[in-house]
């Protein structure tokens, strides 16, 4: 498998970053971490290697990139408007940086987002707000409203509330989403969404659907049994949904 690593100074972000890509072709796959993972998480857990098939066959190039989220939403040190300020942020650097480079590289017509964990609501809350940007998000074991507690989750803004974070909110703003245009895309979406049913985010991922389906926006949930907040069980979805 071909395996290529970048690293570039983002003046948006102003620190190096880095990302590496698997594969030579095929439709183009953007990967956000998990809260603690890196740039090489998913080749470190064996996702990438769940996916060798397809990517040796030039059916999909992988671009593993970092999440920030010891920059964001988990660092404390950070009062809550500046964590989603540096989520935007990093938001800008994807759109403006790293999409770009990813089309230089691959002129492939169909890009996706693939998360999981915090990378699934990463991935959602950029394919929702950005959706002629993408052909297919695939999100395993996302929790998609980082206000909410539940188990040892907790509201990662304390208590702190602003337009960014409801802007940033999958399960916020679509309910009060109303512009034909950006409906029109999200409906053309592939979108699918995988939760155990013993994982704590589950009703939040019916809810999620439930909104979807309000707005007439196709796509698929599926419920893997027990507790499938876990690398086993996501190198097992990947090679099933994508």
């Amino acid at each position: 498998m071909r395996r290529d690593y970048r690293r570039w100074y983002s003046s948006r972000l102003h620190r190096d970053m880095e990302l590496l890509i698997f594969g030579h072709a095929g439709a183009k796959v953007l990967m956000f971490p998990t809260r603690d993972g890196r740039f090489w998480e998913y080749e470190k857990l064996n996702i990438v290697a769940s996916l060798a098939d397809k990517v040796n066959a030039g059916h999909l190039q992988l671009y593993c990139i970092e999440g920030l989220a010891q920059e964001t939403f988990y660092d404390a040190g950070r009062h809550p408007s500046d964590r989603i300020r540096r989520h935007a942020a990093f938001e800008e650097y994807i759109l403006n940086e790293v999409l770009p480079l990813m089309a230089s590289t691959n002129s492939h017509d169909c890009t996706m987002a693939l998360g999981c964990s915090l990378g699934a609501f990463q991935a959602a809350s950029l394919v929702f707000r950005h959706p002629h940007l993408f052909r297919k998000l695939v999100a395993f074991s996302g929790r998609y409203d980082l206000t909410m507690q539940v188990e040892c989750f907790g509201d990662l803004f304390d208590g702190y509330y602003s337009d960014d974070i409801y802007f940033h909110t999958p399960t916020h703003f679509l309910p009060g989403l109303n512009c034909d245009w950006r409906l029109d895309k999200l409906r053309q979406l592939d979108i699918v969404l995988v939760i155990g049913n013993a994982d704590p985010f589950l009703d939040n991922n019916r809810h999620l659907s439930h909104l979807l389906n309000e707005k007439s926006i196709r796509h698929q949930l599926h419920f893997w049994d027990g507790r499938a907040h876990r690398a086993g069980a996501w190198r097992r979805m990947a090679a099933l949904y994508v």
